[in-house]
């Protein structure tokens, strides 16, 4: 099974990128049938702006550009979608929000069949790696990560189909960090594919 995993930070030495590296170890070390991919999306240079191009393709009047077709093949490969972000006021950076305006399209990602909703990527699982620097008591004094859990669990993936597996949020003021985080990352990508429906009936088949 193969994941491909988002990454939306520019700093290469970040928390953020060692992060992602430890989720792709333990993709890697949960089976040899398992692989990933890594959308660096700042080095890759992709870019969020939603113009003109983008409304023609929401209308339907025009295909998608290479790049967004381009995204579109990957999550097509792929059968988790894991995305590893820093927090940036309370939610995606603009770059990673870019990259879901951009590339969840009408038509791809969902539809309009005269008036109902049609989810396209319920074949998809999705897996969302937080990273943010205000302590536990702040996100739940405030109500932020149930706020960023409506926003982008179900705003965006649930109106998709999307089952979001796996929603963690990583702290500066965890125990152990930031080591522990690098450890709980590996943790998460080897539980990635062990979750997986379609994993668990292949080994219900062998």
């Amino acid at each position: 099974m193969h994941a491909l995993i988002v990454i939306a930070h520019p700093d290469q030495a970040s928390l953020t990128h060692a992060v992602a590296a430890q989720v792709a170890e333990g993709i890697v070390a949960s089976g040899s049938q398992h692989s990933f991919e890594i959308a660096d999306l700042t080095a890759e240079g992709f870019d969020p702006r939603f113009t003109q191009a983008d409304i023609a393709l929401a209308l339907k009047e025009k295909e998608p550009l290479a790049d967004v077709a381009a995204e579109h093949a990957r999550i097509d490969r792929a059968d988790a979608l894991v995305l590893v972000y820093p927090v940036y006021w309370w939610s995606f950076p603009g770059l990673l929000k870019g990259w879901i305006d951009r590339v969840f399209t009408q038509g791809w990602a969902y539809d309009d069949a005269d008036g109902k909703l049609v989810k396209k990527l319920q074949r998809l699982q999705v897996h969302l790696v937080a990273i943010g620097g205000a302590d536990q008591r702040t996100y739940a004094r405030h109500g932020y990560f149930g706020a960023m859990k409506t926003q982008i669990d179900h705003g965006i993936f649930g109106y998709c189909g999307a089952r979001v597996a796996a929603s963690e949020l990583l702290l500066a003021s965890d125990a152990g960090f930031p080591a522990a985080h690098l450890d709980t990352a590996r943790a998460i990508g080897g539980r990635i594919f062990a979750s997986h429906p379609a994993a668990r009936e292949k080994e219900v088949e062998s």
